[in-house]
């Protein structure tokens, strides 16, 4: 439980809608696993101190932009990098440093989800 109640503590932090959304989404397939994403990813690796959470949805949106097919998740993630402390111009570059390695379709793509989450 300590685990869940520290993933809980820092989701609310950085993605207090974003998570209670997708628990209700959840909530009639697979009601277990908006408890896993609470205790593994935040409460175990998000939890640790080396970076810190700003560092983590850069890296985070670094991913999403790569896999160019987590749309949902990379709104979310942009989310939860504003409220982390990124400015828009961190995320941007972010993404736009993503095209060297992801390729232009997947920056595009990533550029015009940020635009409906930051604008």
């Amino acid at each position: 439980m300590e685990r869940y109640e520290r993933g809980l503590r820092i989701l609310d932090r950085i993605h207090r809608d974003s998570y209670e959304k997708l628990k209700k989404e959840l909530e009639s397939i697979a009601p277990d696993f908006a408890r896993i994403i609470a205790e593994f990813p935040y409460g175990e690796i998000y939890s640790r101190g080396v970076l810190d959470f700003k560092t983590r949805e850069l890296i985070t949106i670094a991913a999403l932009t790569t896999l160019g097919c987590a749309t949902s998740q990379l709104k979310s993630h942009i989310r939860g990098a504003v409220n982390a402390g990124c400015t828009k111009e961190e995320i941007i570059e972010t993404i736009i440093q993503m095209s060297v390695y992801a390729g232009f379709p997947a920056a595009i793509n990533a550029l015009i989800a940020a635009r409906e989450v930051l604008e």
